[in-house]
């Protein structure tokens, strides 16, 4: 009898925890559900980097344990990165290609913490952007997408192209000539 009890207390509290996980879960979604990544450019340049990441979270920006649950950037998995002159793209597989243009990101840099992944100091890869939201009365917040470069040496090339797009921004040109001269 007594082994009985002690099953269902531990049935009941393992249904509890599970029952509070999803509540969070749903709470969290519908919280961040105006928020996501920017559809992908119909024309794009070629790659300036391609390599395989593992995406690891979004956070809010300077909250490494606090996950977003932005569209299209919700769960962990294995991504194919791509980082372009317009911007970068994400691959995350089992979910739509994700774009975050040039002119949302303020800088990349190392983490060594973002949620449930702790790693070796600077093994993941922080770039901070705004995210797009689609509810016009909230203020687009400065979030960071955690990765995990596969390969080595991919961390420090990841960080450079990005921050590369970043601070270069696409500028106009003036359509005539300078009247600058060789004299």
């Amino acid at each position: 009898m007594d082994r009985w009890v002690g099953v269902l207390v531990a049935v009941v509290v393992v249904a509890v925890v599970a029952w509070l996980m999803v509540r969070s879960w749903r709470r969290r979604t519908k919280r961040d559900e105006a928020m996501s990544a920017y559809p992908l450019p119909a024309a794009h340049s070629e790659p300036m980097l391609e390599t395989e990441v593992l995406y690891v979270a979004t956070t809010p920006i300077g909250q490494p344990i606090e996950r977003l649950a932005v569209q299209g950037l919700a769960f962990r998995g294995a991504a194919h990165l791509e980082v372009r002159r317009e911007g970068v793209v994400l691959r995350i597989a089992g979910e739509p290609a994700n774009f975050i243009p040039a002119d949302r990101i303020s800088a990349a840099g190392e983490a060594s913490y973002a949620i449930d992944r702790a790693v070796e100091p600077e093994g993941l890869v922080a770039i901070s952007w705004i995210v797009r939201v689609d509810d016009p009365e909230r203020v687009a917040p400065f979030v960071d997408s955690y990765l995990r470069a596969r390969y080595p040496g991919d961390t420090a090339r990841i960080i450079a192209a990005v921050n590369d797009i970043a601070a270069a921004r696409i500028a106009p040109r003036p359509e005539h000539e300078s009247e600058a001269s060789d004299d």
